[in-house]
């Protein structure tokens, strides 16, 4: 008999990115955990006894995939999952042509008895349906939430075909998708830290004369290494980076309602430049969105201007102000509000724009702000603050900066934040210093 040695599997929170086959190890242990010690939780909150989560290949809901075993890299003809809450925990199981992953089958190809294999899968479901006697089923259909209305018009019709009587049970399961997708465990938290510290250390090679050639190199190139980097290190983009410069003689410009710098986004990085990146990779099935600042030393510069510096400053205190009211129970439009007054108290020009970060870069739960809608977010914006989520904290200031004669800048950042029973903690670092790019 061959024996198979144990294999040993890197820790995410050290380590990114894996190998894939470690990847996949990881991906599926979590979501044991998940199934086990967060789902009961979810499904009591939402008060739903019966979720039913379906998808097609190649129209897969956008939650279907945070339940599949990582080897599946979508649904395989129809897939049918359906969780049922019991006292003795959450029942997980599979109506499906194939086996998924840990999930219990519950239709075999031996139960067709002389249907097609269409109809013998719904009435699979409802065999089941008929044995859990839910008192709720909720389905993933949501006006508010993209991520939460993942259940398409056929595949409704048919389950409310297939349902009967229990039709009448039907209601949105847009709370449980929801938390389903924005809750963390303490090692997703952990392996975001990982992946917080990579985009660092990208974007710190990025902005050094490695990448940059000042009087050469465009911002648009930049944008380009960086996510040729990521390919080259194994991971993927979720959004192209964009890199972008402020200078002084071109003011912001004012478009869309909102300002924005008024230099070209592939103008050449010239000495005296802030250069500003917004960057997100994906790996492990989780996402990161960050954005950083540098400057571009003139000749003779060891240090950026005062103002520049201040400038930084300031953001960082819109940051405090931000955390510190990023509050269990308050809804995203209350957090806004709160740090929106207590900026203005402390006389700090700027917007708050954050959002949930994690299986999706713009990810499910409370919007805290949005750039063009600084007075609350409608719908998303009343959703509730919950812990063990992630955030990218997103916001900018806008300082004026004496070296400049006094032209407006927008100093934008946006970092990684964990909310806990400890509180918030930052993903890596935030970034409190500008990065020095030297002229030569």
């Amino acid at each position: 008999m061959t024996v198979i040695a144990e294999r040993a599997t890197p820790d995410p929170t050290r380590t990114v990115p894996l190998p894939l086959r470690d990847q996949a190890d990881v991906r599926d242990r979590w979501l044991t955990q998940r199934l086990l010690d967060l789902l009961p939780g979810l499904m009591d909150r939402a008060g739903i006894d019966l979720w039913v989560v379906i998808g097609r290949e190649y129209n897969e809901d956008p939650v279907l995939p945070t339940l599949l075993p990582a080897t599946w890299l979508s649904a395989r003809r129809r897939t049918i999952l359906m969780f049922h809450r019991s006292d003795d925990g959450v029942t997980a199981v599979a109506v499906s042509r194939y086996p998924v992953g840990q999930f219990l089958p519950a239709w075999e190809a031996d139960d067709q008895q002389g249907l097609s294999a269409e109809d013998a899968q719904w009435a699979a479901v409802r065999r089941f349906v008929d044995q859990a006697a839910p008192r709720t089923i909720g389905v993933d259909v949501s006006r508010v939430f993209a991520h939460a209305d993942g259940l398409s018009h056929t595949e409704h019709q048919l389950l409310v075909e297939a349902l009967g009587p229990h039709a009448e049970k039907l209601v949105s399961a847009e709370a449980l998708a929801v938390g389903w997708l924005e809750t963390r465990l303490p090692e997703e938290i952990g392996a975001l830290h990982a992946m917080n510290r990579l985009v660092h250390e990208v974007i710190d090679e990025a902005f050094s004369p490695a990448v940059i050639t000042v009087g050469e190199t465009t911002a648009l190139d930049v944008a380009w290494w960086i996510r040729q980097r990521f390919a080259d290190l194994g991971v993927d983009p979720w959004f192209q980076p964009t890199v972008g410069l402020q200078r002084a003689g071109s003011p912001l410009a004012d478009e869309r309602g909102t300002v924005l710098p008024g230099v070209p986004y592939d103008a050449v990085v010239q000495p005296g430049d802030l250069v500003h990146c917004d960057v997100g990779l994906s790996s492990l099935g989780l996402m990161t969105d960050t954005q950083r600042n540098a400057y571009v030393l003139r000749p003779g510069e060891t240090a950026a201007p005062a103002g520049l510096v201040a400038a930084l400053g300031v953001g960082n205190r819109m940051q405090d102000l931000t955390t510190a009211e990023l509050r269990p129970g308050r809804t995203g439009d209350e957090v806004l509000a709160a740090a929106r007054a207590a900026a203005a108290a402390a006389g700090i020009d700027g917007d708050v724009y954050s959002h949930p970060v994690g299986v999706h870069g713009h990810g499910a739960g409370p919007a805290i702000g949005m750039w063009d809608q600084q007075d609350g977010v409608p719908g998303a914006g009343q959703a509730p603050v919950h812990l063990d989520t992630v955030y990218a904290l997103e916001l900018c200031v806008r300082v004026p900066v004496a070296e400049w004669g006094g032209q407006l800048v927008r100093m934008a950042l946006e970092q990684g934040i964990a909310l806990t029973e400890a509180g918030v903690e930052y993903l890596d670092r935030r970034q409190t210093e500008l990065i020095l790019v030297p002229s030569a």
